[in-house]
Formats: structure tokens, sequence, C-alpha cells
């Protein structure tokens, strides 16, 4: 029976959900399964995007059946990656279908022929970076994304509704269990651990590869993100492009101890336990231990990239390093892991050897710092050693971060403290005449319960404000974490003397008082009447009454703290190939040893002063 899921203006998600699978292509552990993503577009012309693996092949088919039904023929399928999870049903999809024309790259045909017997070259369409398809109301445009994770990749741009069909970017372990949608999900509870595996052992190797995909990205507007693996992405996008930032940029996600540990007999554990009590008594906090005898390796290299401290600890075996550590440390240089702080303790009866071993591999790593207070133990720990160990625990704290506060004076007002107070984001608009506008706020508070008043403040420079002057009349709406930055862009990055800011608005409403409001990013509303008004330097303070107020939803409400870690853009993070200038207003990039003097920020419009130089 099919099971297809409308994900957008008919775009159908009409992949399968493999519970069975114990091992992803046979190397890494999947309790909880994996999901094979494919997507059908009905428009003038049916555009399919990628297959599936044969094992729910089956359910595809019939997905893709039902929908076409007997008066559509499939007239396009894009294949982004030609791996077999993705592309394995290509041949029989070719018998049901033999009219199709297969839209692919060079490389990707070149592979066509390899995995397959039928006549790809009377079917092909072959597209290259910036080549586009339209099939009626949508067009597809193509961008080259080698090596991630296979060289033939490349990923699909929906440019009508902004859908980036990313192939095995931003997929994740894990089957789909009825909600498909990243934010009906407590994802960093339940799906943060098994993207942080799948992307460090699927793609990790190939961070600069990477790095490049997000480049391009970053230069486009997405509304909804379509991996081929795991929940799709249509809201808080910037929250999970930033992990992606990280992980490929080899910067810790969290500054932590990770202690990976053989031991054979127990005394090489019992070391282990001594140094990470030492550590959490030094101050350390996160920290996480994995005896590599019993945990999968796929886990410890995932936790190696999420954190910033790394001990070995092994016991010597046979002149080198017990098997079960020495695979998993050169699993972790395979998948290329850069710039981490590195401590090691050997074990040895007679010719304790692990630790020097341990650490060439590690010093063959780019950007590894050793820590240079190696323990080693004899058989077990003695008391000697057990002090050792403590030093070492001692030393390792010290090159973590501090979270120190400068001293205080009272003679200075410091400005970031200001950034503590908590307070939310709101979209306030007016109306003078017959031009709308609006300004993003971050004061509006309940002044009075009964009568029901508030008040607001306004830069005074605003256009918003000299409308409020004006008219006496404005909206509150109160924004939630939906809201996404195309948002902030409109109302907060340009001004209304300039630009229309309600052009292209489909979802607007006026309340009673005539003015608009914004009913899909926020979760009330307040139509208000000014009953006073004064100056205070760069603002102006409003108090009024409450005309009309109503519930929107139950969506949480966005605060600032919110916007700056989740939707604000991330600056890229510092590695020595990137230097550029950041955008303080916005956050924007921009790569290159210069900015020019008439340079404005693609985002917030601002000029070069809003900029500051990062990375030289």
């Amino acid at each position: 029976m099919h099971n297809e899921r409308l994900i957008n203006d008919g775009i159908y998600w009409i992949g399968g959900n493999d519970r069975r699978l114990s091992l992803f292509e046979g190397v890494y552990p999947s309790p909880r399964g994996v999901s094979y993503n494919s997507y059908l577009v009905m428009d003038d012309k049916t555009v399919l995007l990628d297959t599936v693996d044969k094992a729910v092949s089956a359910v595809f088919f019939e997905n893709l059946d039902f929908l076409l039904g007997t008066s559509r023929k499939l007239d396009y399928v894009i294949v982004n990656h030609m791996e077999p999870d993705h592309a394995a049903s290509l041949g029989e999809l070719i018998l049901r279908y033999p009219e199709v024309k297969i839209v692919a790259n060079e490389k990707t045909f070149s592979m066509i022929k390899q995995f397959f017997s039928f006549d790809a070259d009377s079917r092909a369409q072959y597209v290259k970076e910036g080549d586009t398809l339209c099939s009626g109301k949508r067009t597809f445009a193509f961008v080259e994304a080698p090596m991630v994770h296979w060289p033939e990749v490349m990923v699909t741009y929906e440019t009508s509704l902004k859908i980036l069909f990313s192939a095995d970017a931003f997929g994740t372990f894990g089957a789909i269990n009825g909600n498909l949608f990243a934010d009906e999900l407590n994802f960093d509870r339940d799906w943060l651990d098994d993207a942080r595996r799948y992307y460090t052992n699927i793609v990790g190797k190939y961070g600069d590869q990477v790095q490049s995909l997000l480049a391009k990205a970053a230069g486009i507007e997405i509304e909804m993100l379509c991996p081929l693996h795991g929940p799709i992405w249509r809201k808080n996008i910037a929250y999970f492009v930033e992990k992606y930032q990280r992980w490929s940029s080899y910067t810790p996600e969290e500054d932590a101890v990770m202690v990976a540990y053989a031991s054979v007999y127990g005394n090489t554990e019992n070391a282990v336990n001594i140094l990470t009590s030492a550590l959490a008594e030094a101050g350390a906090r996160n920290i996480v231990v994995y005896d590599v005898s019993v945990t999968d390796a796929s886990i410890i290299v995932s936790e190696a990239f999420r954190c910033s401290h790394l001990v070995f600890a092994a016991t010597t075996y046979n002149a080198g390093i017990f098997i079960k550590m020495e695979e998993v440390l050169l699993d972790i240089r395979s998948h290329n892991l850069q710039n981490r702080t590195v401590a090691f303790i050997e074990n040895g009866s007679w010719a304790p050897n692990s630790g020097r071993l341990m650490r060439e591999i590690c010093e063959s790593m780019t950007g590894w710092k050793v820590i240079d207070n190696p323990v080693t133990v004899f058989s077990s720990v003695k008391k000697d050693q057990a002090a050792q160990i403590e030093a070492l625990a001692a030393k390792i704290v010290d090159t973590m971060p501090k979270n120190t506060i400068a001293p205080h004076n009272p003679k200075v007002l410091n400005p970031v403290s200001f950034f503590k107070m908590s307070y939310g984001l709101f979209l306030l608009t007016v109306r003078d005449g017959g031009k709308d506008n609006g300004c993003i706020i971050n004061s509006a508070v309940l002044l009075t319960d009964t009568p029901k008043r508030i008040n607001i403040a306004v830069i005074k420079a605003n256009y918003t404000n000299d409308i409020i002057l004006k008219t006496g009349v404005f909206n509150v709406s109160v924004l939630t974490t939906d809201t996404p930055l195309k948002v902030f862009q409109r109302f907060g990055f340009q001004s209304g003397r300039n630009v229309d800011k309600f052009a292209d608005c489909v979802n607007k409403q006026r309340s009673e008082n005539g003015l608009l409001y914004a009913p899909e990013y926020a979760n009330a509303f307040y139509s208000c009447k000014v009953i006073s008004s004064s100056d205070w330097g760069t603002h102006t303070l409003y108090t009024a009454e409450v005309t009309e107020a109503a519930l929107l939803s139950n969506a949480p409400s966005v605060t600032y703290q919110y916007y700056s870690s989740n939707i604000k853009p991330k600056p890229p993070i510092a590695t020595t190939k990137k230097k550029g200038y950041i955008c303080k207003v916005c956050g924007y990039f921009h790569e290159g040893e210069e900015l020019p003097d008439d340079f404005l920020c693609p985002l917030c419009n601002h000029g070069i002063d809003s900029f500051e130089k990062v990375g030289f």
C-alpha cells in the first residue's frame, strides 16, 4: 500500500524506511534503521529526484505509481548521487518508465554505465553547474558538490519554492517514524548524535569539499532542505547549517574531554577512572569515556569530532598498540580530523610502548597539539603514577578555555552586560495613507493590565517612528522561533523610505484599525492607539492603549538570544584558510583580502563601516 507525503505545493516525499538494517554500508551500526528519501514533483512535467535502495523499492514504486496514476508519465529523473542506496532502483525505474529522461552530470552517466546495462545514452540529458531544467511552474538549478561524498555528486535547487535537494549532505541515520520534518522532532535529544555520526563517518574526510558547498549555499535563500537520509528541514535551517560549518572546518563542537581506552585486565581502566575523577575535580565538564573494545568505532570518531580534548589510554599488546585502539586511531586519522588537543596513558608489564606509537599516529594529523605529560603505568597504578595522572588532568584543564569575567570597574558601564537582559523580538507595523511599513523592535512590554496598555521604544531615525508620530496608531506582532531570516532581513535590514517592505508578502492580514500584522510568524498581535510619547535621545518611548488583541498560535516567542543562536547567519568558523570581512549587523561573511569602498552587504545593505576583518 502506498505511503507518500505531501511536503510542499505539488512536491511529495515517496521514500521508505528500513528498520531491519543492522549495519549501514556494512560498517556503521544503525540500531534505529535508516530512511531513504526520494522526491516527486508533480508539475506540467513530472520530475523524480533520486530513487532508493532495493530494500525499500517496493513501497517506493507503489508511491510513485499511485501519484502518477494511469494518466501521467514520468518525464524526468534527476540523479544527484549514484551510490546504490539512492540509485539501485534506477534500473527497474527504466523498465517501468522506458521514456523517462535521465538528468545527470557527465561523471554520473559514467557510473550509470558501470552499474547498469540499459541504454543510458538514448535517455541522457547532461547537465553541469549552472544549468537549469524547467518543468512548468518549477525550475531546477544544478550545483556540483564533488566528494560530498562521491565525485559525481550534485545538489538540485528548486528556485520558486527555494528548496535545496541536498543529496547526502544534511542527512542522518535513523528511520522516519511518521514525523517527516525536523521541527516535529526533539532533534537535539533524539537525532543530533546520529546526524553527527552520519556526517563524521560518511562525509567527515571531505571537510574542504563540504566548505565549498556551504559557500555556494550561502549565496541562495533556502526555505526547505531535503536530504536523501533523515528528516526534512523547513525551519531553523541555520541551526543545522552551523553544525555542518563546525564539523567540516574541524572545529570542536564543545569544550569537552573524550577519553577512549583499551584495557585487558582492568588496570588501564582504573587509570582512566582516576584521570576522569581528577579532571572533574579540576573543573572539567562534559567528560565522556568509551571502552574501545565494546564501543563501535563510528561512535568514537563522532565524539572526537564533537570534543575539543581527547585522551587515549591503551595497554601495550604484542609490542604495539592494543588492536582495537589502533583501529580507532587509524579510523580517526582516515577521517581527516584536525585541530585537537590530545594526551596519552600507556600500560605495559615489561616493555610499555603504546604511548609512543599512539603519539606518532596523532602527530601525523593536521593541527593536533600533544600535551607532553604522558603517563606510563607498569601493570597497575601505584601511588607515584596516581600523582602523575592527577598532574596530567591538571595540565588538560589548563589548556581548556576559561570562563573568566573581567574585573568590575564601577565607573564603566559594560555594554556587553546589557545583552544578558532577556527581551523578545517584535514586528511593529504602521500605515500612512496608502503605504504600509514596519520594522523590527526589541522593546515591547505590558505596562498595565486594566486597562491594557503597553510601552514600546522605537529608534527615532526609523521611518516607522515618523509614521507613528503622525498617525498615533500601530500594531505589534509577537514573532516566534519559526520566523525565518528573510523576515528580519525584510523589516530590519532596510528602510521603508526606499523600499516597499510588504511587496511580495503573500501571508498578511489587516486588523480592525486597517494596519497589517504577521499571522504566519507570530503567536499574537496587538492593535494600539498612542496615549503619550516622550523623546529619549536615540529612541521614542510610546505608551499606548490596546484596542484589539488576538492569540494566533501556541508557537514559542523568539528571544534575541534565540535569534542570535539559531536564525542570524553565523560567521565562518575561524581557520587559517579563511580571510575576509564579517558584517557586524547580520553576520554575512565576505571572503577576500580587500573590501571595496562601495561594497554593500547583500543581506542587510550596510556599508563597509559595518564590517570587521577576520583571519588576517
